[in-house]
């Protein structure tokens, strides 16, 4: 269970950075404050960041069997995988389409996810809320 969680804190890690994208000098001035910085920090976060981070799950989840994070069976760990791929896919759509041959595994386990009956009829729900540029995973095209 303690790999579980140090697996999740990694996770807020990386996304806590994908956020600091768009805030790369302060939470308190808004995106369009901060343009110039936002640009440098989410040209470093594409190129280097989210190679390293995403390369460091996929060759977990390699090592573990290949089909989930965390023992056996399903868990929060594969969840948070799934959300934190949909957000970077979102948010850097060019950046995670030139990167995604690196991590097969990774990208097997989204999709085992979304296909899953209850998480298929979420996606497809109205209760999912889209991302959006007021959430974390924000799309600027300029950031790309």
């Amino acid at each position: 269970m303690l790999w579980a969680h140090q697996l999740q804190l990694t996770i807020a890690d990386i996304v806590n950075e994908a956020h600091d994208t768009h805030h790369p000098v302060s939470t308190n001035l808004y995106y369009e404050d901060q343009k110039k910085e936002a640009k440098k920090r989410a040209a470093d976060f594409t190129a280097e960041r989210i190679p390293k981070f995403l390369g460091y799950f996929e060759q977990i989840l390699q090592n573990n069997g290949g089909r989930y994070m965390v023992g056996k069976r399903l868990s929060y760990v594969d969840l948070s995988l799934f959300q934190l791929v949909e957000g970077l896919r979102y948010a850097f759509p060019k950046a995670m389409a030139r990167l995604k041959p690196g991590w097969p595994g990774l990208l097997a386990l989204h999709a085992m996810v979304a296909q899953r009956p209850n998480i298929a009829a979420y996606l497809a729900s109205k209760r999912r809320i889209p991302f959006n540029e007021d959430g974390i995973f924000r799309r600027y095209p300029e950031l790309e």
